[in-house]
């Protein structure tokens, strides 16, 4: 078990593959980086290596009560590619790990990062606001917030079904992947959790995906029930300067998972242009 004690003290765990051209996945909101499982055997077997942590407070890091932001998320990526001694990396990021990508590679990649790539990813800005009228509504952060605080086992149960498109007619409802999703949110810890639902919606990487020159690949779901298309991967795209946009008509937000084959063959052409 491989483990990084951070500055703060904080132990994050991550796990170093293979050999071969880095990339390095960033996983979302309450999972950990065993939600990668599809990805990471398909670039091992391609030849690469391949890095992917469990962020502060979730899956097998510090269940500390601290510093879950996407500025200290993206801070402590930039500790593990240091202390990794990782150059030319291409990062990929999940939900709120898309966040945390474009913070860390506008912030603190310091010409470390040679590609990223957005998979239902939140930015720009996901709460709406007056500078935000179409975003998703605090009352909805709101109830996220309070399922988690009141009833997070039976939550993380329910939350499968628009996570992966299972409440949508003809579902092909795989119980096992429910599980999964359950086993990773129930090992990290609530505060984080809690925490970081602030983090995920309320932060404006504006910004941050203005000023980020490198290639970046946003990849989204037509049918994403949390992360909606219209106000986040189709804003990002015209505000990269060097964005490449495909989305996926029916295709969930947990599209990684369920849609591994064809998420997997499009970061690959990416990857390798």
């Amino acid at each position: 078990m491989s483990t990084l004690k951070l500055k703060d003290g904080t132990e994050i765990f991550y796990k170093d593959q293979g050999e071969g051209p880095v990339l390095m996945f960033h996983h979302g909101w309450p999972l950990s980086s065993d939600d990668w499982d599809a990805q990471v055997i398909f670039f091992l077997q391609k030849g690469y290596r391949v890095i992917a942590h469990d962020r502060r407070g979730h899956g097998r890091s510090s269940q500390n009560i601290y510093g879950h932001t996407i500025e200290q998320y993206a801070s402590d990526a930039a500790e593990l590619v240091e202390f990794l001694g990782l150059k030319e990396v291409v990062h990929i990021g999940h939900s709120t790990g898309g966040g945390e990508v474009i913070r860390y590679v506008n912030k603190y990649a310091k010409g470390r990062a040679k590609k990223a790539v957005l998979i239902s990813a939140v930015p720009p800005v996901m709460v709406k606001s007056e500078s935000n009228p179409d975003g998703v509504p605090m009352e909805v952060f709101d109830n996220i917030r309070e399922q988690t605080l009141n009833n997070r086992s039976q939550f993380y149960i329910d939350l499968t079904f628009p996570f992966y498109g299972y409440n949508r007619e003809g579902a092909d409802i795989k119980e096992g992947v429910q599980r999964n999703w359950w086993r990773q949110g129930m090992m990290g810890g609530i505060v984080a959790h809690y925490d970081g639902i602030k983090a995920f919606s309320e932060t404006d990487f504006t910004e941050d995906l203005k000023a980020v020159d490198i290639p970046v690949l946003v990849l989204h779901g037509e049918d994403d029930q949390i992360v909606p298309i219209e106000n986040s991967a189709i804003k990002s795209a015209k505000l990269l300067k060097n964005g490449k946009l495909i989305t996926y008509p029916g295709f969930s937000h947990g599209m990684p998972t369920t849609e591994h084959q064809t998420i997997n063959k499009d970061l690959l052409e990416f990857i390798r242009s």
